[in-house]
């Protein structure tokens, strides 16, 4: 990286670190700063905390896990939203492009509702199966077709049209309204319950997909220039382009099993910061990612304490955010046009 480029992820990542002691601090119970940064040192092996159990329990076990996912979630769909933007060569791609959000909910809903699995399957477990299960779709569907981006775009949005409609026949045939009610706030995306294996899960996906997507920087900057250009540069395209796909859409399976289908982080972020950094992908990517994870922090502690005591759905939020955002970006565009 360049050191302007260490720079910019080195302030994102102080500005990261910042938001999430603040954001933990800000709830029901009031707990300062220094009694986050003292309970964290504490389960870190540095000493006591000196808080009350209850206290300590508020900041570990509760709100770290959940802030820690919102910036793991953030992080990953911003990430996953720009390589598909440049993948595909559409700026409206996003990381639920390939079917995977819809796949991932009709799993969800065939766990809760019908309950496959007899208990033994959690509400998690099913949402990954069920997006695999429609990326799988689309690759064989587009592979079919010819292999080319449009079709794989137009297999994923057959894929998406299928499994929303097997997510609503379900829950309208089978739900009662309490059932329904609990799938709904899931579906629009919640970062309640979240714990410590979750945030191991989605940081460790996070992590090898930003490493392999880093280690193509240059081979998405040749996609570009679209597919011929590329292999012109010596990108070997089909095989490339099976290997981006497939991260992305494993990374997003998992945070989408995690915490549901959040929208517009994937499409907005990386065209906010592609204004700052520029199309290099080498900058780009990282730069996004800390973007999206400071930006879900806080979305997600409004969303949690906008509308107290009740929980606003923290996909409702980035929407509500999100298109006024995005018609923001599309005048600027016009603009630059």
């Amino acid at each position: 990286m360049s050191p302007r480029t260490l720079l910019a992820a080195g302030g994102g990542l102080a500005v990261l670190a910042l938001s999430v002691a603040v954001a933990v601090t800000i709830g029901p119970a009031d707990i300062s700063t220094a009694e986050v940064w003292a309970s964290v040192a504490a389960h870190l092996g540095a000493g006591e905390s000196g808080l009350a159990p209850l206290r300590d329990g508020i900041v570990w076990n509760l709100r770290m896990p959940r802030t820690l996912l919102a910036a793991v979630c953030g992080a990953g769909l911003a990430l996953c939203g720009a390589v598909m933007q440049s993948l595909l060569r559409n700026p409206l791609a996003d990381p639920f492009v390939l079917g995977v959000s819809s796949g991932a909910s009709t799993g969800a809903v065939t766990v809760v509702v019908l309950g496959v699995g007899g208990g033994a399957v959690s509400l998690s477990a099913g949402a990954f199966a069920g997006a695999l299960l429609s990326f799988a779709l689309v690759l064989l569907l587009s592979h079919s077709l010819g292999g080319s981006m449009d079709r794989v775009v137009l297999s994923g949005v057959a894929a998406m049209q299928l499994f929303s409609a097997l997510t609503s026949f379900i829950v309208l045939t089978s739900a009662d309204a309490e059932t329904t009610k609990g799938v709904l706030f899931w579906l629009l995306g919640s970062l309640a319950g979240a714990d410590w294996g979750q945030v191991l899960l989605c940081a460790v996906s996070l992590a090898a997909v930003l490493v392999v997507c880093l280690a193509r920087a240059a081979t998405l900057d040749a996609f570009a220039f679209g597919e011929e250009a590329a292999a012109g540069l010596g990108v070997h395209v089909a095989r490339a382009r099976l290997l981006l796909l497939c991260a992305t859409a494993l990374l997003t399976a998992v945070l989408v099993g995690c915490a549901g289908a959040i929208g517009f982080v994937g499409l907005v972020l990386p065209h906010a910061t592609r204004a700052l950094t520029g199309s290099g992908h080498a900058r780009l990517l990282p730069v996004t990612a800390l973007a999206g994870a400071v930006f879900l922090v806080w979305v997600d502690t409004l969303a949690r304490t906008v509308v107290d005591p009740q929980e606003v759905p923290v996909g409702v939020v980035t929407s509500l955010i999100g298109v006024p955002a995005f018609i923001a970006v599309l005048y600027r565009g016009r603009r630059k046009a």
